[in-house]
């Protein structure tokens, strides 16, 4: 018979990560527990705490077998309902390269996958350089052990392998510039999106535990394009509490929501982990459901959620569409940006752009003249942000051709025209204040959707 040890272990789903696992330890072995965890991959994120975070999203499966060794051992272990509810979901990869796989072997895979990753973030394998091979992220690094054998990876996160090996780490250094010379470059790739919330999974038990919020002072008013980006999952949430007629998908990993009208004809894109700088939202309009794009608009992490919420009530109220034959002409630009210059923005034209600036040229709309004569390619016609420049914002929205005129108009009058709050030192409690504008949100806490297999 095992003995009992004194230490109990609660495991539940991690409070900010979509599929990341917490462990809870008490207890006078805790430490007991916790070594055995350790050994399994957990990571200690603060006194008694311990997370599973992993690059595969199989935390809740690794979490059960966790349980079932510590209970081998004689360790007490709770697992909370909604944990136990993420363990017994059944879900599926959407669009997964290797179909003829079962779940389980495609388990096996992601499990191998995720070993690679530890041994790069443990020093274990160092990365001597990565490239782009067309499709996705491949690298040449040597094992620390395993005698120094040195391999070729292909693929990010989940997919990564090893699909190949080297005597040495010339010989895979020589091989792998031979093959990828012109897109080479030293040392691991940057993380991935994937990786980076790992990261943060691991680290948000430090920051809350240690860190106590300092004193804020009272926010200032700023031009609405210098306001604070606040939370754009709110913002979203509310606008779906009271445009019924947008249904909200998740994606199998709950990093993306889609936002589609019931037409089928408008779809929105909200990508929750993007970073300030990266695209965190796709508008797209449709002639037809099953047609090409009519008119696509991007925003980065950083926009301003009153901008933001602005463009989102312009959908829903005015309608997005537009006159797909007709080229853009001089009067659709003017009417697109009237509320510029009435606002004293400056008018410059600098070759092909065409740029209204504010008048402490902190922010900025400009129309690309060569992007409006290909029309049917959906380039990036219309930029708006603001920052230093338009090639280094601080945030920026951008725009084809064919996207609705008034909806420009509307943004261009919201830059001109109104002004919100930021915080001069950021805020939690400032970031509900504009999604609650639209509609009454009760407090959101970390959930997983019904089914991942969308």
């Amino acid at each position: 018979m095992t003995a009992s040890i004194d230490a109990h272990v609660r495991l539940d789903t991690h409070p900010t990560h979509p599929s990341a696992v917490q462990a809870v330890l008490t207890g006078t072995q805790a430490r007991v527990a916790s070594t055995a965890l350790e050994a399994a991959g957990w990571s200690a994120a603060a006194t008694g705490v311990l997370v599973l975070a992993r690059i595969d999203h199989e935390e809740p499966y690794w979490a059960a077998d966790a349980a079932q060794h510590l209970t081998a051992e004689g360790i007490t272990v709770e697992i909370t309902p909604r944990l136990q509810e993420a363990i017994d979901e059944e879900w599926t990869w959407v669009n997964y390269p290797m179909p003829w796989l079962t779940r389980s072997e495609i388990r096996e895979v992601s499990s191998e996958a995720h070993k690679i990753h530890d041994d790069i973030r443990n020093g274990r394998l160092l990365i001597h350089a990565h490239a782009h091979d067309g499709h996705t992220t491949v690298a040449v690094g040597t094992y620390l052990h395993r005698g120094g054998k040195s391999v070729y990876l292909h693929g990010e996160d989940h997919l990564r392998q090893v699909s190949g090996t080297f005597d040495s780490p010339a010989s895979a250094l020589l091989a792998f510039e031979e093959t990828h010379a012109d897109g080479m470059r030293p040392g691991p790739a940057p993380l991935t999106d994937t990786e980076r919330a790992a990261i943060a999974a691991r680290s948000v038990f430090d920051v809350t535990a240690s860190k106590p919020d300092p004193a804020r002072p009272e926010p200032e008013t700023v031009p609405v394009y210098l306001a604070d980006a606040d939370d754009h999952d709110a913002l979203l949430d509310a606008f779906l509490d009271t445009h019924r007629e947008f249904e909200k998908w998740r994606t199998w990993s709950d990093d993306t929501t889609h936002a589609i009208h019931e037409s089928q004809t408008l779809r929105i894109e909200r990508v929750h982990e993007a970073p300030a700088h990266e695209t965190a939202w796709t508008v797209a309009a449709y002639e037809t459901p099953v047609s090409e794009r009519m008119w696509v608009l991007s925003a980065t992490g950083a926009t301003p959620a009153p901008v933001l919420q602005n463009l989102l009530l312009h959908l829903a109220d005015s309608g997005w569409d537009t006159a797909i034959g007709a080229p853009v002409n001089e009067k659709m630009v003017t009417t697109a940006t009237q509320p510029l210059p009435n606002a004293g923005w400056k008018h410059t034209v600098d070759g092909q752009w065409i740029r209204w600036t504010s008048p402490g040229g902190d922010a900025g709309v400009q129309f690309d003249a060569f992007a409006a004569q290909h029309a049917s390619q959906n380039l990036a016609t219309w930029t708006i942000w603001a920052g230093p420049n338009p090639d280094r914002p601080t945030w920026a929205i951008t725009a084809s051709p064919h996207t609705p005129i008034p909806l420009l108009a509307d943004l261009s009058a919201t830059l001109a025209q109104e002004t919100d709050t930021r915080q001069t030192q950021p805020g939690r409690e400032h970031k509900t204040r504009l999604a609650a504008s639209l509609s009454a949100v009760p407090a959101v806490t970390a959930s997983r959707p019904a089914s991942r297999s969308r």
